[in-house]
């Protein structure tokens, strides 16, 4: 009879041959978790258990940020938001050296604002911003590199689905982590202009010629600001509203959305309807992507639970005779790793109902810990094999552009994200100082 321990570690191996066969995560998720829970239980206690543990978390109503999120992205995208942002910003830093990647990192920065993809700010990015930068002379890895970086933004600056994910799987506040993410995201806006800047000096033939400024204006300039109004709107509604205690996050997610529908209406005159449905469709089929792999997750670990596998590694952590600086580095080098492989919503689902107890029972704070892993799950976006931004910044490409060209073409930035995380570690006030001044609703 085998222990039920051993049972668990036999569900992970399970998990991993699925993963190996390119069956998909939800799949292969629920598959093992409740066969696991099958070999504990029997058939009948292992279904009661995992349909009443799916239906408990996912009736929880803050996950209707989810969906509102994933809308208020694909509305901006098709709205022409993106288009207005990335002109504004253009005619700002253009006349510089290096102005047009730079305009494309503030770009998704600000469409940050009103998308909570890094996929989709990255895909949007690259119809936009990538032709520019090559027609006025950028190496087109480095035009589409740029793109695919940049989109990691868009997952750190509220609103961010990943950080909702984290938030309700792990029961930290999610008011707290989005405005957490605000200086991480800055952070890595900086981090990127000036590296930027530091490519154009070392290899000046890699970003080409500035864009020719004669006929652009100061009065040209302060012209483009207010039409990107929508993004003041929605910044001010999604940071304002919970950093000012005015809205919860769901609530503030619901006026902001509603708002970009109107926007939409207002951009888009007669083809709103189209442009709006179109966004509903393809929001649904993202938010039911990320909870099936919620829902398979959910009936994994209650099967790790019940084996013991999630209290042996808490033990085990506690157990560890290292500072907790030292353990985070090894957690950050692990999520690393997962992200060759795994996707940012599967790393969080399956791996924080492992770890974060362990990170509370040690004191340390859940706030900076979330927000650094996060960081670390974001730059799996640029990672190989599966580098999402990367796989998807390529489909939105010219047709020279590889797979090949965008992985080359990010590396510098992959190593500005490494530095950001390392500063977040050795300053744990970037992440936790914003939400120590919320006034929470």
């Amino acid at each position: 009879m085998m222990s039920p321990l051993s049972v668990g570690i036999g569900g992970i191996l399970v998990l991993l041959v699925l993963l190996a066969l390119g069956i998909h995560i939800a799949v292969a998720l629920l598959v093992s978790g409740f066969l696991g829970m099958v070999v504990l239980l029997g058939f009948e206690p292992a279904a009661w258990s995992a349909t009443s543990s799916v239906f408990a978390r996912v009736y929880d109503f803050k996950l209707i940020t989810v969906p509102l999120f994933v809308l208020m992205g694909f509305l901006a995208a098709g709205g022409g938001v993106a288009d207005r942002l990335y002109d504004a910003a253009a005619l700002w830093t253009g006349k510089f050296r290096a102005g047009l990647g730079i305009a494309t990192i503030f770009g998704c920065t600000g469409f940050g604002a009103v998308s909570g993809s890094s996929l989709v700010t990255a895909s949007v990015f690259a119809k936009i911003s990538a032709p520019q930068m090559r027609i006025h002379g950028y190496r087109k890895e480095l035009a589409y590199g740029i793109c695919a970086a940049g989109g990691m933004i868009g997952m750190l600056i509220p609103p961010s689905v990943l950080i909702v994910v984290y938030s309700i799987v792990s029961g930290e506040s999610i008011g707290k982590l989005l405005i957490g993410g605000i200086a991480p995201g800055l952070l890595l806006t900086a981090l990127f202009s000036i590296g930027l800047v530091v490519i154009a000096r070392i290899r000046p033939t890699w970003v080409g010629s500035s864009v020719p400024q004669g006929q652009v204006t100061w009065r040209k300039r302060f012209s483009s600001i207010p039409p990107v109004w929508p993004i003041a709107l929605s910044a001010a509604i999604i940071f304002g509203g919970i950093f000012g205690g005015v809205f919860s996050p769901t609530e503030s997610a619901s006026i902001a959305a509603f708002t970009m529908i109107l926007v939409t209406f207002w951009l888009k005159r007669r083809d709103a309807l189209h442009q709006i449905a179109a966004s509903l469709v393809d929001t649904a089929l993202v938010t039911a992507m990320i909870f099936a792999i919620m829902i398979g997750a959910y009936v994994f670990t209650n099967f790790l639970t019940l084996s013991g596998v999630t209290r042996s590694v808490v033990n085990a952590i506690l157990g560890l005779s290292i500072a907790p600086s030292t353990l985070i580095i090894l957690i950050t080098i692990l999520y690393l790793v997962l992200g060759c492989f795994l996707d940012s919503t599967s790393m969080v689902v399956v791996t924080v109902p492992i770890l974060h107890p362990a990170i509370v029972a040690l004191g340390i704070d859940p706030i900076w810990y979330a927000l650094v892993i996060i960081m670390a799950m974001e730059i799996g976006l640029l990672t190989p094999p599966v580098g999402l931004n990367v796989y998807g910044t390529q489909a939105a490409a010219e047709k020279d552009v590889s797979i090949e060209d965008v992985f080359r073409g990010s590396t510098p930035f992959f190593l500005l994200a490494l530095l950001a995380m390392i500063l977040m570690i050795a300053f744990p006030a970037i992440s936790t100082t914003l939400p120590s001044l919320m006034i929470l609703k």
